[in-house]
């Protein structure tokens, strides 16, 4: 009985595990979108000048 209630907690807390992850993906691309947008938008609206510029490298 113990075994069956381990393997239960662990395919509950693996199975929350993987949603958890499968989210984490779907935000992390939403920002990455969003990051990308900004960065050609700013760099489209002030394109000659260096204080648009986001990083200094």
């Amino acid at each position: 009985m113990l075994v069956l209630i381990l393997v239960l907690l662990l395919a509950i807390v693996l199975g929350g595990l993987g949603f958890a992850v499968h989210v984490l993906w779907w935000i992390a691309l939403a920002v990455l979108v969003l990051w990308i947008l900004g960065f050609l938008f700013r760099g489209a609206e002030r394109s000659g000048s260096r204080r648009g510029r986001r990083y200094r490298w």
